[in-house]
C-alpha cells in the first residue's frame, strides 16, 4: 500500500491515452501548435477571463519562476514557515532570482497568519536600504500540511500584499484538491480573491508531467516568455504537456480525480480517529493526512505493508509528542483504492 506521495501515482489512464493519441505526425513547437492554443483557451473558461499560460515541467520551476518575475534589487518574498518553496525546493526561487530571500511567516497547520504576514512586512521598511525590500507574497493551497485557506483568508493575504503594492502568488501544486475542498470555482479561489500569479499543478493529480504557470495580469506575459526561456523551460514539443492537460481538464476528469483522492484522505483520517493505536495530528481538507503514531507501530507498518514518510514536526506542535512517537504523513491520489485504505488503518 502507497501512501508515500501523490507523485508515486501513475498517470491516469485518458491522460496516457492521448499522450499516445498525439505522439505521430508533425505540430508546430514551442508552444504555437493548435493543441496548445486549444488548451490555452481552455484554461480562460475555467478561470471565467483571459488568461496567459506557460508550461513548464515541474511545480519549482512554475514556483520560481513565478517569484522571479517579481524581482527586485534585495528582493523578499513572504512565505510560511514551512512552505513548499521555503523548505524543500533547495533554493531554487533565490536561485532563479538572483539571490531573493525568503522570509517566513508562522502560522498553525501550514497557513500564513495574516497578523503575522503584516509585521514580517513591516520589518523591512523602505527607507531602510540594508533591509532589502519587500518583492511577493506567495502562499500553498493546499499547504503543506495538507490544510485549505478559505476564500476569505486568501483575500485578507491579498489584501495586505495589495496594500504594500506585492504581487500576490498561489503554489497550486494540488489546487484541485483545494478547489474540490471548498466547492467553489477557480476565479473565485484565485484573481477574484486578489490572486496574481498561480503554479496550476497536474503532476500530482494524474498527469505524467504537467505543470503550468497562469497569469492573470497579461500585461506581465511578455516578460514571462523570456524568463521560461532563460531557465530552460520552455520545451520543444510542448504538445505532450498540451495533451496531458487537454485531458485533464477535458469533462472535469481532473475535478473528479481530486474529489476521490480527498474523499480516501477522509476515509484514512475517519479510521485513524476511530483506532486505539493513533491518533490524528489535526483534521485534513485535502489529500494529505497527518498521524501521530509509536514508533514501534510505524516500524511494523512501513517493514511488513504500507510505505509511508515521518514528517518534521511543525513549530506549533512542537513538544506535543511523547518520546515514543513520531509524526507521519499518509498521502492519498486518484490511484488509491478504498480497500488499501480499510487493510491500513486495521493494521494491514
Amino acid at each position: 500500500m502507497i501512501f508515500s506521495s501523490d507523485n508515486w501515482a501513475g498517470a491516469h489512464p485518458a491522460i496516457a491515452e492521448n499522450l499516445m493519441a498525439h505522439a505521430g505526425g508533425y505540430a508546430a513547437a514551442y508552444g504555437t501548435s493548435e493543441l496548445d492554443r486549444k488548451v490555452e483557451k481552455r484554461f480562460s473558461e475555467i478561470f471565467e477571463k483571459d488568461v496567459a499560460v506557460f508550461f513548464v515541467g515541474t511545480g519549482t520551476a512554475a514556483n520560481a519562476l513565478a517569484l522571479s518575475s517579481a524581482n527586485r534589487p534585495g528582493g523578499v518574498v513572504f512565505c510560511h514557515r514551512e512552505a513548499h518553496v521555503n523548505v524543500d525546493e533547495c533554493g531554487a526561487p533565490a536561485f532563479f532570482s538572483h539571490g531573493a530571500r525568503l522570509s517566513p511567516v508562522d502560522g498553525g497547520r501550514g497557513k500564513m497568519e495574516a497578523a503575522g504576514l503584516e509585521a514580517e512586512i513591516r520589518r523591512f521598511p523602505p527607507e531602510f536600504v540594508h533591509g532589502g525590500q519587500p518583492m511577493a507574497v506567495t502562499l500553498t493551497q493546499a499547504t503543506e500540511g495538507g490544510t485549505v485557506y478559505s476564500l476569505d483568508e486568501i483575500e485578507a493575504i491579498a489584501s495586505i500584499a495589495k496594500a504594500n503594492r506585492l504581487p500576490l502568488h498561489m503554489d497550486g501544486a494540488r489546487f484541485a484538491n483545494a478547489l474540490v475542498s471548498l466547492d467553489v470555482s477557480p476565479a473565485e479561489m484565485t484573481w477574484k480573491r486578489g490572486v496574481d500569479i498561480l503554479s496550476f499543478g497536474g503532476t500530482k493529480n494524474g498527469c505524467w508531467c504537467a505543470e503550468a504557470l497562469i497569469l492573470f495580469d497579461l500585461s506581465k506575459a511578455e516578460e514571462m516568455h523570456f524568463l521560461r526561456k532563460r531557465a530552460a523551460q520552455l520545451f520543444s514539443k510542448s504538445r505532450f504537456i498540451a495533451a496531458q492537460f487537454d485531458a485533464y481538464l477535458a469533462g472535469d476528469l481532473w475535478l473528479d480525480l481530486a474529489r476521490h483522492a480527498n474523499a480516501m484522505a477522509r476515509r484514512l483520517a475517519d479510521g485513524i480517529a476511530a483506532s486505539a493505536e493513533s491518533r490524528l495530528a489535526w483534521a485534513p481538507d485535502a489529500n494529505e493526512v497527518f498521524v501521530v503514531l509509536k514508533r514501534p507501530v510505524a516500524d511494523r507498518l512501513q517493514k511488513e505493508c504500507a510505505v509511508f514518510y515521518e514528517w518534521h514536526v511543525p513549530h506549533h506542535l512542537n513538544g506535543s509528542l511523547a518520546g515514543d512517537e513520531g509524526l507521519y504523513r499518509l498521502v492519498t491520489s486518484f490511484a488509491t483504492r478504498a480497500e488499501d485504505v480499510d487493510r491500513f488503518v486495521a493494521g494491514c
